[in-house]
């Protein structure tokens, strides 16, 4: 992204707080072990203003006069000599912000802005976060509290960014639909080698060198490559099974590129199916492909959700697994995730609790039949483009074909 992109998202977010002062932080590094960090990945809403990818940093915006300040981390010189860092020059030129500042000026200036500012705009830890299973990177938390000590009123923003993180601009577009061409032709390319695949993790290497062969790109999140039962595990990630001819594996992948993800799935046959994997395989694929086309703007997400539904119960039907509509105990055991999720900087992007679908939104289409009896679990997964007319099938050129 050039810095004009950053200037125009701080400037959209300004005008919808209407002026204000907003004050957030990057991620700071967490331990993988010992002595050693884990590579970050930037907190979204920070990259979103800046794309500035290194730990630590504050951005300063003042709305009411349009004045930014970066403050950059203390590093001390060995950890400039083992890390490197990112110059003052370097960040101003990649943000479009002029002035940067050390992190005792930086506050000392928030200080002083508190005199002016009695509320300060921030991001608080996402919604629902008691019942994620890991820890939240404690970056977040810290800048909030370290707000709350100088500001009247610390106010979390992070509706308001979710609402223009929601509407793609070109840019963004180009960005994730480069990196689906790229999760393309890595699908491509490992299709055509399943067959003398033996192992999970084979097929996860393989995705991995394609997409650091194409420009040096990593996933977007954890590949999932899961083979017969495994892929009735919504998450499994661990890929190292053996791979069985007679097999559906079911392989959710997306590469990361300029800051934007894909996330595609599609499931495969090693060997020749069985009647009952292409039953499966068949009823998905249908309800796939016509959950794509209810896709509009202006189209209530709640009657999408709807719609989605009553094909997916469909689709249980017609292979046996449902025989009531209102039997949603059992359409849950068979299809127990949502049916499409936001995309962008996240994997699982925010649409920004829209009440319809609008021009520029991306979002996932994935419904997906799960029998862990029979050993069977297919989902096919599409990232689609809301356009002023209808829809655009960002990842069309993927068959979706056993």
């Amino acid at each position: 992204m050039e810095s004009e992109f950053y200037v125009s998202t701080r400037r959209r977010l300004t005008e919808s707080l209407k002026g204000g002062l907003t004050v957030l932080t990057a991620y700071t590094g967490v331990q993988r072990q010992n002595d050693m960090a884990f590579k970050l990945q930037q907190e979204a809403n920070f990259w979103y203003l800046t794309g500035i990818e290194q730990p630590d940093w504050l951005v300063i915006i003042d709305g009411s006069t349009g004045e930014e300040w970066l403050v950059k981390p203390e590093t001390d010189e060995i950890h400039e000599v083992f890390d490197g860092s990112l110059g003052s020059e370097q960040a101003s030129e990649m943000t479009g912000i002029k002035k940067v500042i050390t992190h005792d000026e930086g506050m000392a200036l928030l200080r002083q802005l508190a005199k002016k500012h009695s509320v300060v705009y921030t991001i608080d830890n996402p919604p629902y976060s008691d019942r994620f299973n890991f820890s939240l990177n404690p970056a977040i938390a810290a800048n909030k509290k370290m707000l709350e000590r100088m500001f009247t009123s610390v106010v979390d923003c992070q509706k308001d960014l979710a609402k223009l993180r929601a509407i793609k601009q070109p840019e963004e577009i180009k960005a994730i639909q480069k990196a689906i061409d790229v999760t393309i032709d890595g699908f491509n390319k490992v299709k055509d080698g399943l067959a003398t695949a033996k192992y999970e993790y084979e097929v996860d290497a393989e995705f991995s060198y394609l997409f650091k062969q194409k420009g040096g790109y990593d996933h977007a999140y954890d590949p999932i490559i899961a083979a017969g039962k495994n892929a009735c595990t919504l998450h499994y990630v661990e890929n190292n099974s053996k791979l069985q001819s007679k097999q559906l594996v079911l392989m959710d992948v997306g590469a990361r590129v300029d800051g934007y993800a894909a996330d595609i799935t599609r499931t495969y046959m090693k060997g020749a199916p069985t009647k009952r994997q292409r039953e499966i395989h068949q009823a998905v694929e249908a309800a796939h492909h016509d959950i794509i086309k209810l896709l509009a703007p202006e189209l209530p997400v709640e009657e999408y959700m709807r719609g989605a539904d009553t094909r997916m119960k469909q689709a249980l039907k017609d292979v046996g697994l449902l025989k009531n509509d209102n039997d949603n105990e059992t359409y849950r055991r068979y299809f127990p995730h949502a049916v499409s999720h936001g995309l962008g900087i996240d994997v699982h992007d925010s649409l920004g609790g829209a009440r319809f679908f609008e021009r520029g939104m991306v979002l996932t289409v994935e419904p997906g039949i799960y029998i862990p009896e029979e050993g069977i679990g297919v989902r096919i997964e599409d990232d689609i483009l809301i356009t002023s007319d209808g829809h655009r099938n960002l990842s069309a050129k993927l068959s979706t074909s056993l």
